[in-house]
């Protein structure tokens, strides 16, 4: 599993993240398990499937056009991601 969905970038950036300690023992634990030399890039593994499914979300023309429009009418951004997560967990 380590290769699939490897992260390819020409440049990289330092990202700090904090997350509670039970969180990143899991991750340290489940790591090695599925191919990975420790937990970053299970984690960097993790994040790139997350964002590709929400890259395919936004693919749906009806779903851009409605935030791009509550944008313009002023609704907040943590608002419009509120309810683009409800509409897809429902």
């Amino acid at each position: 599993m380590g290769a699939v969905g490897k992260i390819e970038s020409t440049t990289t950036t330092t990202v700090t993240l904090n997350m509670p300690d039970t969180i990143l023992n899991d991750l340290k634990r489940v790591a090695p398990v599925f191919g990975f030399s420790n937990y970053q890039p299970l984690i960097q593994h993790y994040v790139d499937i997350g964002l590709r499914v929400d890259l395919e979300r936004l693919k749906v023309p009806t779903m851009q056009s409605l935030i791009n429009n509550l944008k313009r009418h002023g609704v907040d951004d943590t608002i419009i991601a509120q309810a683009v997560t409800e509409s897809y967990h429902q």
